[in-house]
């Protein structure tokens, strides 16, 4: 019996140091691996085909050339993109970099791109891996000054801050070499290593015990985030030039940024802010004006992302979803004709339940209006004030309902409009301003550079993943409990909310039916050289679409015939002629060209570009209309944005005509207004059906209001629907900013 015991305790004793060993090295990643770059299948494509793609952008027969480029592409190498490609989210395992480069050469058929990993997750190994990787590609490319693909190394700098107060927002920072000499010696992350409470996450152990098939997916992630932690963080007070490359380097501001960079590096990379208006991460009431004080040094950001795969974040409404009060307060403004704000809603919500219970009215309307002030406390988490609602029981609220493909849950205080229309006025002498370049980019998280070509594929070529059955999803998002008797709302201090996780506090199933396609950045340039690009690039002569390869020129021309080109600056007394030309896209034909099925094996092509390549006709889309913008940055302190912005100054209608539409117009009120003014136009192209196009699918009463919504989910309840709905692409020129001459 003695010995019966014995081997009962030793039996539970070596499974409870097996166990332990188990929970320890799947939490720490003993059994994970990390990922190289992969390898680049392609080589370069057919100069014919290089020479009839510049001659399909110069129509006229010119020698200047018009390129496509992404300048905004994660792979695994971020944190978050390695947690889309689990299984459990339905990722179809990891993406590396040389994905990316066959990707963008053979599927979207690009002239260029760029690296932008999130800095939070680059370790001195990964960067290593990054800049080798690039360099790779562009070994592939073949003659320098006329190379098939142009590859730039870059990262991306993640600031979120809970607060508007705290927030700044993401940017990206591309340098223009290779040569280690000319790159920052490491990627500079956002905030501090305490406010990254991303560098913590894992995958609990229990995950691969479920999943046992795929349990190496599971133990090369969380060897990957052991991986990022173990890496320390740089001394904060040595100078970026004087640190070692074995740590990660942070920055909290913008300007700060900027100083590590250009002034300790001595480096002059672009550096561009995107995103601005994703309510996935921008809290609400979030505004530009901290990112005009001069210690944050606005001049030297010379471009701004309008449109990427995570929505548009161009147009500006008056509409906030809080306000402040003169004494800092914030609360729930009531709704208006064309938005109605999520505080409100969640007020509207625990009402309704409230009354279903057949509680007091007036106890009712209090309840209600703590609900609202529970949701405005809470930022952009505030849907958790309402427990149990699902993403149905918001319909529309927080949403932009007139805007083109808005990002979820829109900020109209961070759009490109309220930026453009801001100045700075701490000293009257040194008014500041930004004067932006517009460009669009993909945002992907999968390595696939410029996915807007077709409209095909949303779970590939969108940021669309979710949980891959009923039991996955109530793992990772467990429903609150909800008192039907005593409903009330809740609000969660700011400690908890961390302890919740990025998936709970944000509200990413809803985000799931709000996830386009990529747009592209479109260059105009003297050559395909990589200088030629970056000179393209850093004068502003560029345009952002909404991924397809339209063309336009916009052009301000003065009395004597001289020529100023979107991007540039003049100053006048009287407003300049403006020229506009736009060319719709060519129209695109099933499968891959030629070119493509000899560069790749159709195993390849169907993984990578999930079967479908850019593939052009000779049939191009018609322009149907071209929308001028015009906007009078702020003239004194306090000037409300709403007079200023004229979002349709004038709607030109175009005749159907497959090569294109032109036309001129000049502003006679910009004299008689002697103030600063700038102009910008939108292509406006003939409707085609495009992913997450329609993302709420609201159905309206009589009177119109939206009473339920059929969302399009990136898991499991929406299969392979490609969700696509009729809208119209577009390219967003940049704008030419007219300064109102002294003396006139």
């Amino acid at each position: 019996m003695r010995r019966i015991v014995i081997a009962i305790v030793a039996a539970v004793l070596l499974m409870a140091v097996l166990g332990g060993i188990y929970w320890f090295g799947a939490r720490g990643g003993w059994f994970g691996s990390e990922h190289g770059a992969g390898e680049i299948a392609g080589k370069a494509i057919p100069a014919d085909v290089i020479a009839a793609r510049a001659a399909s952008t110069a129509p006229d027969g010119g020698t200047r050339q018009i390129l496509f480029g992404d300048l905004h592409v994660h792979t695994t190498i971020s944190a978050d993109a390695f947690q889309l490609a689990l299984p459990l989210l339905g990722g179809a395992g990891t993406h590396p970099l040389a994905d990316a480069c066959d990707y963008a050469r053979y599927c979207s058929a690009l002239d260029f791109w760029a690296s932008t990993d999130h800095a939070e997750s680059i370790t001195p190994k990964r960067w290593k891996i990054v800049k080798d990787a690039v360099r790779a590609c562009q070994k592939v490319a073949g003659d320098d000054a006329n190379p098939d693909l142009v590859s730039f190394i870059g990262f991306e700098w993640t600031q979120v801050g809970r607060t508007p107060e705290l927030h700044y927002g993401h940017h990206n920072v591309i340098f223009r070499d290779l040569d280690d000499a000319k790159v920052s010696a490491r990627p500079i992350a956002a905030g501090d290593r305490d406010s990254a409470s991303r560098l913590a996450a894992g995958i609990s152990p229990l995950v691969p015990l479920r999943d046992f098939a795929n349990r190496q997916a599971y133990f090369d992630f969380n060897r990957f985030m052991t991986a990022t932690r173990e890496v320390p963080s740089c001394d904060p007070n040595t100078p970026s030039d004087k640190l070692g490359a074995d740590c990660i380097e942070w920055a909290g501001r913008p300007g700060e940024l900027i100083r590590k960079l250009l002034d300790e590096q001595k480096l002059s990379p672009l550096i561009i802010p995107h995103g601005s208006s994703w309510g996935l991460s921008t809290p609400p009431g979030a505004n530009w004006a901290k990112a005009l004080g001069p210690d944050e040094r606005a001049d030297k950001i010379p471009l701004i992302e309008v449109y990427s795969g995570h929505g548009n974040s161009e147009e500006y409404r008056s509409w906030s979803e809080v306000v402040s009060g003169a004494d800092g307060a914030r609360t729930c403004p009531p709704p208006t004709a064309n938005f109605k704000p999520g505080c409100w809603r969640a007020g509207e919500l625990i009402e309704e339940r409230c009354l279903k219970a057949k509680l007091d009215t007036k106890e009712c309307a209090a309840r209600a209006a703590k609900a609202r002030q529970d949701y405005v406390d809470m930022n952009s988490a505030g849907h958790l004030a309402v427990p149990g609602a699902t993403p149905e029981d918001w319909l529309d609220s927080g949403q932009c309902t007139d805007c083109f493909l808005p990002a979820m849950n829109y900020r109209p205080g961070k759009s490109v409009q309220a930026a453009i229309a801001s100045t700075h006025f701490d000293d009257a002498a040194q008014a500041t301003r930004f004067h932006w370049g517009f460009i669009g980019s993909s945002d992907t998280h999968g390595a696939r550079p410029g996915t807007g070509y077709k409209q095909v594929a949303r779970r590939g070529n969108t940021d669309t993943r979710g949980p891959i059955d009923a039991d996955w999803r109530a793992l990772m998002l467990p429903s609150a409990d909800v008192d039907d008797e005593d409903p009330h709302s809740q609000s969660i201090p700011p400690d908890q909310l961390l302890k919740l996780g990025g998936l709970r506090t944000r509200e990413v199933e809803r985000q799931g039916g709000f996830f386009t396609t990529g747009g592209l950045a479109a260059v105009h340039t003297d050559g395909r050289s990589r200088e030629a690009i970056w000179d393209g690039l850093q004068r502003r002569e560029v345009y952002a679409t909404s991924g397809q390869k339209i063309l336009l020129w916009f052009n301000a021309v003065d009395k004597d015939g001289a020529k100023t080109a979107m991007g540039g600056r003049v100053s006048a007394t009287a407003a300049p002629t403006f020229e506009v030309r736009a060319i719709g896209a060519f129209k695109q034909k099933p499968g891959c060209p030629e070119f493509a099925k000899a560069g790749l094996d159709e195993n390849r092509i169907k993984k990578i570009c999930s079967g479908e390549c850019d593939n052009p006709s000779d049939e191009r889309s018609l322009i149907t209309r071209i929308e001028v913008v015009k906007i009078r940055p702020q003239a004194t302190k306090g000037e409300a944005l709403a007079g200023l912005i004229q979002d349709r100054f004038i709607v030109h209608q175009c005749k159907p005509d497959a090569s294109g539409c032109t036309f001129t117009f000049t502003d006679p009120d910009f004299a008689a207004g002697k103030r600063d003014a700038l102009y910008y136009v939108k292509a406006i192209q003939e409707a085609e059906p495009m992913i997450n196009a329609d993302p709420l699918k609201c159905e309206r009463d009589a009177s119109g209001k939206c009473v339920k919504v059929n969302l399009c989910y990136g898991d499991y309840r929406s299969g392979a629907d490609d969700c696509t709905a009729p809208a119209e692409p577009r390219a967003w020129s940049s704008p030419v900013y007219v300064d109102y001459a002294k003396g006139g």
